[in-house]
């Protein structure tokens, strides 16, 4: 039996109606920027695997370290324990994270990340004797499928079976910079009559929601105006963080920085799951008291796990790294040059971009999971490209080692595939 027909007995995939998609794809080998399946096919993975490998598969800087570290400590219990690479990926990522960042908290995956900082930005309140209990978020936002990252996405498309059972989220739009007063307005209005903890974003860039972009200046407004209100301010950088938007972090592209900051996907060059919540030595502190209560009692079993913290640290100095940081100025500028050409394409409504990730909307209605988005996802594979277009939304956010030769064939594909829309 081949991988795909074993595949289907018992695995039960994300993201999957396994009545309309019968078959996934058995992938047996991944390096660098390519993937390769059990019939020989070559692929491109031009999503770095949902923006985790940036550094490219099985990259061999990070793998001999980790491999390394398997001789020496392979898991323990953080809870009354600690040990080296903990303590030096902690060292390390507060070189690189916004100034006023101080604290690590390590939990892994992306969503418990940002459902740790939704339970520091409440139980902040909650420890200084105010009871806070509403969230503000932006429309169509994503965050995660945990309850807590769930109730603050407004991505209905996900969370409908469960809209019953969220915490009560007030939502804004995102800043285009016309809008921006008519924000600061409904912000306004909802801190008068409401108690509002705090404010969970993906600054510049919101994913899921296909890419979509928004002002920094507004943005920048909007926390302005949280700090002033007590307003806890978590930034989703999930998806954002380590290099993506031209800067280690997109919330170095703001002058009002976070209190909070969730990260997770690149954190480790996708080689295993890892995610960390950071916070300001003001949240920490609202933490530390002689009371045991008032202590954060959320806890991982792989919290901190050695392995995954070794790879981070490597991952953490690949992306410091002069060839790296050339490599991202260089994608900048080859996507730069894609847009001048294809924009004007009749098939393409608009375009857009934030550091690596590209994003262009066909001139076509779509349903985001629908027979068309089917259609263009296998005629990218049957190229060889890795693509998930999200809706009308076909977007790049290629490994950072990814070649000349080979952005040339996705964008080829690309503008290949305008033709069948």
């Amino acid at each position: 039996m081949t991988l795909k027909e074993r595949d289907k007995k018992h695995l039960w995939h994300p993201l999957t109606q396994h009545k309309l998609h019968a078959e996934s794809i058995a992938i047996t080998k991944a390096k660098g920027c390519l993937l390769y399946d059990e019939d020989s096919n070559e692929y491109i993975d031009a999503i770095a695997s949902w923006y985790t490998c940036m550094y490219g598969h099985c990259n061999e800087y990070i793998t001999s370290r980790v491999s390394n570290q398997m001789q020496q400590l392979d898991q323990i219990v953080f809870s009354g324990f600690t040990h080296e690479p903990a303590i030096k990926l902690s060292e390390e990522l507060i070189k690189i994270l916004p100034d006023n960042q101080e604290k690590i908290f390590f939990s892994d995956n992306g969503s418990t990340s940002v459902e740790i900082g939704i339970k520091m930005a409440l139980q902040y309140h909650f420890n200084k004797g105010e009871k806070r209990n509403i969230l503000i978020a932006f429309e169509d936002g994503f965050h995660g499928d945990t309850f807590g990252a769930m109730s603050v996405s407004g991505l209905s498309v996900y969370n409908g079976p469960f809209e019953d059972f969220f915490l009560e989220v007030k939502r804004i739009p995102t800043p285009n910079g016309e809008n921006n007063e008519a924000i600061l307005n409904t912000l306004n209005d909802i801190a008068k009559t409401h108690k509002v903890a705090g404010f969970v974003y993906e600054p510049l860039v919101q994913g899921a929601a296909a890419m979509k972009m928004h002002d920094p200046e507004g943005l920048n407004a909007i926390l302005k105006f949280c700090k002033n209100h007590n307003i806890i301010t978590v930034a989703d950088e999930v998806m954002t963080g380590f290099g993506k938007t031209g800067k280690h972090f997109a919330s170095d592209h703001i002058d009002t920085k976070p209190d909070i900051i969730c990260l997770s996907k690149a954190l480790t060059g996708g080689l295993v799951p890892m995610a960390l919540t950071t916070c300001s030595q003001d949240i920490y502190e609202a933490f530390y008291s002689d009371e045991i209560s008032k202590g954060l009692f959320h806890g991982h079993t792989y919290s901190a796990n050695p392995l995954a913290c070794t790879a981070a640290l490597a991952s953490i100095e690949l992306l410091q790294s002069d060839a790296i940081q050339q490599n991202i100025k260089t994608i900048i500028a080859s996507h730069k040059r894609f847009n001048e050409h294809i924009k004007t394409h009749p098939k393409v409504k608009s375009t857009r971009q934030t550091g690596i990730i590209f994003a262009l909307d066909l001139n076509v209605e779509m349903k985001r999971y629908g027979s068309l988005r089917d259609k263009l996802f296998k005629f990218f594979l049957d190229h060889g490209v890795f693509l998930r277009p999200l809706g009308h939304t076909i977007y790049i956010q290629a490994p950072y080692v990814i070649t000349k030769e080979q952005l040339e064939q996705v964008y080829n594909t690309i503008e290949d595939v305008l033709e069948i829309v």
